[in-house]
């Protein structure tokens, strides 16, 4: 008769060492695992961001480029060039209202069918018409559907609702767009949440413009840091030129904090991640230079 003990014994020590949980050493080399890929995890994500705001800034720094190209070149601004000079260097031209304020007056400034106009008519929408008429950015702006601008109007032909047939959208925050203006005598870039251009001449908005954050990022890489002073400055979303989103302590959905009121000098951004720092309440305006 065979002893079947051995096997029996065999057996159980195969179950025993089944049963066996995980060591300290393997839990720790498993925790320690995960900490690394949650790791790379975050810091992907932050080189994501830190790329976009670079993307963004180096946006702004082309434009400038392009339109110190355009001027040298024509000796003019981008929609602000009289009709004259767009005519005869073969860009796009107004023709009733030409000469007027806003309408390729030829006074430097680009205004919105009004002197310091910043709505979508006349040299606002025109810039970029000109931009792309003398390929110096990338994209085809206002000649396509209903972005096509009316030469007896300065406005679009019908509403916008893809506003990046007229408009160069950011790098930062999808569904952002730059739109350009004068105010007091100075010529800006800012970038806008728009959901449509509309024939009245008006824009429409999202709710979800860049972080205080992002704006901080921004401001610190070509300027001083501060919302309210130097070439980049803190706006609202929901108009051209409005005043950023202010409130004495940080909450949620504004953009900026601890001054007075929304001009402040000593007005900082928004940047406490809890209350508001990660919320898309800013928008960012850029000096001409």
């Amino acid at each position: 008769m065979t002893n079947a003990t051995p096997t029996k014994n065999i057996v159980a020590a195969s179950n025993a060492k089944q049963q066996q949980g995980f060591t300290l050493i393997e839990l720790s080399i498993v925790l320690v695992i995960i900490g690394l890929i949650v790791g790379g995890i975050l810091v992907g994500q932050d080189m994501i961001k830190a790329a976009e705001i670079r993307a963004t800034v180096a946006q702004v720094e082309k434009y400038n480029s392009a339109v110190n190209t355009f001027v040298s070149k024509f000796n003019a601004m981008p929609g602000d060039i009289t009709s004259e000079k767009a005519v005869a260097f073969g860009l796009f031209s107004e023709t009733t209202l030409a000469g007027t304020a806003g309408h390729q007056d030829g006074n430097g400034l680009i205004e919105g069918g009004a002197a310091a106009g910043t709505n979508p008519v006349g040299e606002t929408i025109s810039f970029w018409r000109h931009m792309s008429d003398a390929n110096l950015v990338d994209g085809n702006f206002g000649t396509t559907a209903n972005a096509a601008i009316v030469v007896t109007t300065g406005v679009v032909t019908a509403n916008v609702t893809s506003p990046n047939q007229s408009l160069p959208s950011t790098k930062t925050t999808p569904n952002n767009y730059y739109v350009v203006y004068a105010a007091s005598g100075i010529n800006y870039y800012q970038f806008l949440p728009i959901a449509q251009i509309q024939t009245g001449p008006a824009y429409t908005y999202s709710n979800v413009g860049v972080t205080p954050v992002q704006a901080y990022n921004m401001d610190t890489k070509l300027d001083d840091g501060m919302p309210n002073t130097g070439v980049v400055q803190a706006k609202g979303i929901a108009s051209v030129n409005g005043n950023a989103s202010f409130t004495a302590a940080s909450t949620a959905a504004n953009c900026l904090m601890t001054g007075a009121n929304a001009t402040d000098p000593t007005d900082t951004y928004n940047r406490v991640p809890t209350t508001g720092g990660t919320d898309g309440s800013c928008s960012v305006r850029f000096r001409f230079n």
